[in-house]
């Protein structure tokens, strides 16, 4: 299978929690302890995500130079890259 990935690949900066909407915290991210997630929020194409939604790549031949991915049906989904420092990323959708 043939995986094509979409992406403009600029560098991104995380947000702090407190920069996210308090509706999308209340229905998007009700799971995570607000005392320990205080980073690693994005928004990519009006959704916004947290880098703990995202599955690693490793052995993922064709997902190869991404950190994470999170699928959003069989054939698609959103990766990432991290920077080094863990400040930035690049986003990217799949679809096979």
């Amino acid at each position: 299978m043939t995986v094509t990935i979409k992406t403009n690949h600029q560098w991104r900066n995380l947000a702090y929690r407190s920069e996210v909407p308090a509706a999308v915290l209340a229905s998007d991210f009700d799971y995570q302890d607000a005392d320990e997630t205080l980073d690693g929020f994005f928004c990519y194409r009006g959704h916004w995500y947290h880098v703990d939604q995202f599955t690693t790549v490793n052995g993922n031949a064709d997902l190869a130079g991404w950190d994470g991915y999170a699928s959003d049906s069989y054939f698609s989904g959103v990766v990432i890259k991290l920077s080094r420092d863990g400040e930035q990323v690049q986003v990217g959708t799949y679809f096979s």
